[in-house]
């Protein structure tokens, strides 16, 4: 009992909402210890920002802040649902932020200097069916129709080392297409292909 009372007095002076963070943590490290990670990969950031190129429109967005102190700035998601929309039937809806937020983390990662240039971002129903009948590589439920899915690559960077780093984070879906010089990713659950 004496050498618990020794224990606490060398503690440093932690407020209860530390405590239960660091609980918290904790536990999500012990059930899911690469995932957990994975969704801290961010933690300390102030800010998150995107820079993005469509590839089929010219739309270019430069250093978008999504994120700053704590939460998500709507106008921002706004510009950059509207430049990942379906280019095809000009339907703009919302994109996930995480997946939003695994491409900030990419970008960190890889240290990108340029913007991802997007080849798909938001399918709307009628394109993904007719993409699915040109290619059996378009799945017939994909995430692209929910906002969860983007086809991207970045400039200066290998199409080896934008995969690899989406695989270290375990966020999502990770899906390598090199003969088509993109990589997919998506919030899913954690696979690959």
């Amino acid at each position: 009992m004496q050498q618990d009372e020794q224990l606490i007095e060398k503690l440093p002076d932690l407020n209860r909402r530390q405590i239960l963070k660091a609980g918290v943590l904790g536990s999500l490290f012990c059930l899911f210890p690469m995932q957990a990670l994975a969704k801290f990969s961010l933690t300390g950031v102030q800010e998150r920002s995107l820079s993005l190129l469509n590839t089929h429109t010219g739309e270019r967005l430069k250093e978008v802040v999504y994120w700053e102190q704590g939460n998500y700035v709507l106008d921002a998601l706004e510009h950059l649902n509207h430049v990942l929309r379906d280019h095809r039937t000009n339907e703009v809806h919302p994109i996930d932020p995480m997946t939003l937020d695994l491409m900030a983390a990419i970008s960190r990662k890889v240290e990108a200097k340029r913007p991802f240039e997007i080849i798909s971002g938001y399918r709307s129903p009628q394109t993904n069916k007719a993409l699915n009948k040109q290619s059996r590589g378009v799945a017939k439920n994909s995430y692209h129709m929910q906002g969860k899915a983007i086809d991207l690559r970045l400039p200066g960077v290998p199409l080896k080392a934008v995969r690899k780093a989406a695989l270290e984070l375990r966020m999502g879906g990770v899906g390598y297409y090199a003969k088509s010089d993109f990589v997919h990713i998506d919030s899913g659950k954690v696979r690959s292909w």
